[in-house]
């Protein structure tokens, strides 16, 4: 099974550069990582990525609202389990609106609070891939091994969507325990979402002009 840094990375390395990117709390903290670690590797400006956080459950409505607007670019979410588990009707939403550019990515790691408590989350057996199937998205499928996920990237964007890719990945080492001590988070993690989306506008307008 694949770690979270290897499902990011193939994101962040492959992705078209005029693509957008959508990311929950825990793939957010990755692609982070990734930024400051890797910085060469990624190919698309920071402008062109924005985090659903404190948005839980909304991402994938995020990202259709932006396919729509933007039909000529591809949307990617990164959702995540329990995030996306508050906001299950979110699939039914996504497949009426129907965005053909749009890929939705579910990183099941089977937590919450994933790096930190790792707390289970709910419904441990619930089936993404099956939801989304059941709602009518155009292309479902599962992945849980990396190399297998960096093959069929780039493949899963070229199909006409909304496409759905549940992926199974470890969750990150858990950092709470005895002595722990959690640092505050700063102000920028609770407005990040709305000055990245003001970046993100501000690069739109100056791509589509």
């Amino acid at each position: 099974m694949m770690n979270p840094i290897q499902a990011c990375a193939v994101v962040a390395q492959q992705r078209p550069q005029d693509s957008v990117l959508v990311a929950t709390m825990s793939s957010m903290n990755v692609l982070d990582r990734i930024d400051a670690e890797m910085a060469d590797t990624v190919r698309a400006p920071r402008a062109t990525r924005i985090s659903s956080v404190p948005l839980m459950g909304g991402a994938a409505g995020l990202g259709t609202g932006i396919a729509l607007s933007h039909p000529q670019r591809k949307v990617i979410v990164m959702d995540g389990d329990a995030s996306l588990l508050l906001e299950l009707s979110g699939l039914v939403s996504v497949v009426t609106a129907g965005p053909r550019n749009l890929l939705h990515i579910v990183v099941r790691n089977g937590t919450q609070f994933n790096g930190l408590a790792n707390l289970k989350a709910p419904a441990p057996d619930f089936d993404f891939a099956s939801g989304a199937r059941s709602a009518g998205y155009a292309h479902v499928e599962t992945i849980e091994d990396a190399a297998v996920w960096a093959q069929r990237f780039p493949q899963l964007l070229d199909l006409a969507g909304p496409v759905f890719v549940e992926l199974r990945v470890q969750p990150l080492p858990q950092r709470a325990a005895e002595g722990f001590e959690q640092t505050e988070m700063p102000d920028i993690q609770f407005e990040r979402m709305g000055l990245e989306t003001q970046a993100l506008q501000a690069w739109l307008a100056q791509q589509e002009a």
